[in-house]
């Protein structure tokens, strides 16, 4: 497979090019086609669009999404390949992990029509999960974020936008995609009487201090997690892995899924990219390397 373009899965990879990955977490936080071992060093990276020069005739010549690093040929099982829908750009369909960490997300919240749904985060995933969420009938969307430049994205994906140290207004489900403590505790601040708060972020080997006092208990709330790794239990006995990536992909048919498509650069400044990863200076949404000059 030649890569045409890979992305940047901002909150994990940053958390791996720190070191941060837990001991606990090594086996389990392994991507697919990693090569080393955490901490360093290692090859990472999951967000891989390119075209099939040689394989079986279903695949070949089509454009595809793999869970595969950041590497400019390789060479996997058909298998591993989702064949990326008509209408569909290459660059866009780097953002399927999100996507489809979106759905998952979702499917954990349980969120229904005509739900007031609020995002704390207005990162890649988070704008991923407050796309999706539009399109469920009735829905009222909000992000919330401490970044005022993120009314811009919000206003390009179609939904509500907050700033957190404003009001926020009533919600039924509450979602946390800030990767922040901060954002964390503000989720649950929003959080209906007798709600939960769906935590999609991923602190790695950070503590994370909540204050769990005040109304905490009165107000009988609940904090759940949502992992991609596995399909939401909700959800787990009828579909795969493999068929929410197919899902992701067709959602991505929608063109408001650009507006989280950060910075890009040749894949020859990776080194840099990273560099700024680890010093927690990289933008907020989705950087990706072009591999057209391979």
């Amino acid at each position: 497979m030649r890569t045409l373009w890979t992305g940047v899965s901002r909150g994990t990879e940053s958390l791996v090019a720190r070191g941060q990955v837990p001991v606990t977490e090594r086996e389990r936080m392994r991507a697919p086609f990693q090569e080393g071992d955490f901490p360093f060093p290692v090859k990472y990276g999951y967000l891989n669009v390119g075209v099939v020069e040689d394989g079986p005739p279903d695949v070949r010549g089509r454009t595809v999404f793999a869970l595969y690093p950041h590497q400019s040929r390789f060479v996997v099982p058909a298998e591993a390949l989702a064949v990326v829908p008509e209408g569909v750009p290459a660059r866009r369909a780097v953002l399927a992990g999100a996507v489809e960490t979106a759905v998952n997300v979702l499917w954990d919240a349980r969120a229904l029509v005509g739900d007031r749904i609020v995002v704390v985060g207005a990162g890649m995933i988070g704008g991923a999960i407050a796309r999706v969420a539009r399109g469920i009938p009735g829905a009222d969307v909000t992000v919330v974020d401490v970044d005022e430049s993120k009314r811009s994205v919000a206003d390009a994906l179609g939904v509500r936008f907050a700033p957190a140290e404003g009001p926020i207004g009533a919600a039924d489900v509450v979602i946390e995609s800030s990767g922040s403590v901060e954002g964390l505790q503000l989720a649950l601040r929003a959080a209906p009487a007798d709600g939960e708060v769906v935590v999609a972020s991923w602190f790695g080997d950070r503590p994370v201090p909540l204050e769990l006092g005040a109304d905490f208990h009165s107000r009988r709330l609940a904090i759940r997690s949502s992992q991609v790794g596995a399909v939401a239990s909700s959800r787990r006995s009828r579909r795969t892995t493999r068929d929410r990536l197919a899902l992701a992909l067709r959602l991505l048919q929608d063109p408001a899924f650009d507006a989280l498509l950060g910075a890009s650069s040749s894949w020859r400044q990776f080194p840099q990219v990273v560099a700024a990863l680890a010093d927690g200076t990289a933008g907020g949404l989705c950087h990706t390397f072009d591999w057209s000059a391979a």
